[in-house]
């Protein structure tokens, strides 16, 4: 699972994508299209319930789960009619599963924006209505080539005609797909048109380094907006923290203190991009490592051994499982068990997010 790193040019999007994958290297110039090919990091997903797990549980390391981003080329307003290379980007975000969309909420005379004004609704409006352009050219021509096969008296095709239409009414009143709830019957019949609004947004408010705590109206109007099209919203200001991934340790923590923080602001924005991708941890606890597993919501025990190896998933036969609270009330997995707190689960169990697990498997 991946998500993409979306914005107008000079929004502050590759500071932001080099600050979170650590990336070092020359800036790039102040140029709309700076980014041909989207680059792609690996990033941690801190988790404070490693740092729990790991004080009652002595091991040699501790492994956080990891989130995958893409850095995608600026869009600028024409970009499903090809406008700036609109296509080849277009693509790039089809193929990742979420979209981070960073807005740019700070005044810079330097910084020149594409728009030639700071509005963050102007800029989720400008790529919301690209997105949409573009799923509605891609529902379009499928639409011809379903009608063709429906008039044959094929089912499938007469239910994909059903939808698309039911799609492009929606698009047509200037709505994204993911405000209009199909369900999982529905969406299998548009789900290999890698439509670009049906998937997931988070918004992130670039600000200021004078509004670390993200209070300007800005970001507020951000705010009200997400929560009216159910998005999260994180805000954090990209440049200082590309300063604050180059420093050592000990120099980060004094940083951090020193403007008011507690964790870099990336932090945050790594647990909200991993729950806008649907996804959960589990936990693998023991001598030689205590690590953060990442899961769909929803994943069955088996589905969830099967991200270890996928032997333990052919061969699944149960899974032990315990709390993190448990842990914490009884101080040991030998405890857990005598106290009979250790649960044992077969191939129906439904994950949850924090379960920390041993699978036992037979191929």
């Amino acid at each position: 699972m991946e998500a993409g790193i979306v914005g107008l040019p000079n929004v502050g999007k590759s500071t932001l994508f080099n600050a979170l994958t650590s990336s070092q290297g020359a800036e790039s110039a102040n140029y709309p299209f700076c980014t041909i090919e989207p680059n792609e990091g690996i990033v941690p997903v801190p988790d404070p319930r490693l740092d729990v797990i790991s004080s009652h549980i002595t091991t040699q390391k501790v492994i956080p789960a990891i989130l995958k981003l893409v850095d995608i080329a600026g869009i600028v307003k024409g970009a499903s009619e090809g406008e700036g290379l609109g296509n080849k980007f277009l693509s790039h975000i089809r193929e990742v599963d979420a979209i981070m969309q960073v807005v740019r909420c700070f005044e810079d005379d330097d910084v020149i924006h594409v728009s030639g004004k700071i509005d963050p609704l102007d800029d989720i409006e400008i790529i919301e209505a690209e997105l949409m352009l573009a799923d509605i050219q891609t529902l379009e021509n499928s639409l011809n080539k379903a009608e063709r096969t429906a008039r044959s008296g094929d089912q499938d095709a007469k239910a994909t005609v059903e939808i698309v239409t039911k799609c492009l009414e929606h698009l047509g009143k200037d709505k994204p797909l993911r405000s209009l709830g199909l369900n999982d019957a529905e969406l299998k019949y548009v789900h290999s048109y890698g439509l670009l609004t049906l998937k997931p947004v988070l918004y992130v408010a670039n600000v200021s380094e004078d509004d670390l705590n993200g209070e300007n109206e800005l970001v507020q109007r951000v705010r009200d907006y997400a929560s009216e099209a159910n998005a999260g919203v994180v805000h954090v200001c990209a440049r200082l923290e590309a300063e604050i991934a180059e420093l050592d340790e000990e120099d980060r923590e004094e940083m951090l203190e020193s403007v008011g923080l507690t964790e870099p602001s990336l932090a945050a924005l790594a647990r909200e991009a991993y729950v806008t991708l649907g996804l959960q941890s589990y936990f693998t606890a023991g001598e030689k490592e205590v690590r953060a597993w990442t899961v769909p919501i929803g994943a069955t025990a088996p589905q969830a051994a099967g991200v270890i190896h996928t032997d333990f998933e052919r061969g699944f036969i149960r899974a032990e499982v315990f709390s993190l609270a448990d842990l914490q009330e009884l101080g040991s997995e030998k405890e857990i068990r005598n106290a009979g707190r250790l649960r044992l689960e077969g191939k129906g169990y439904e994950m949850r997010d924090g379960d920390i697990c041993h699978f036992l498997f037979n191929v």
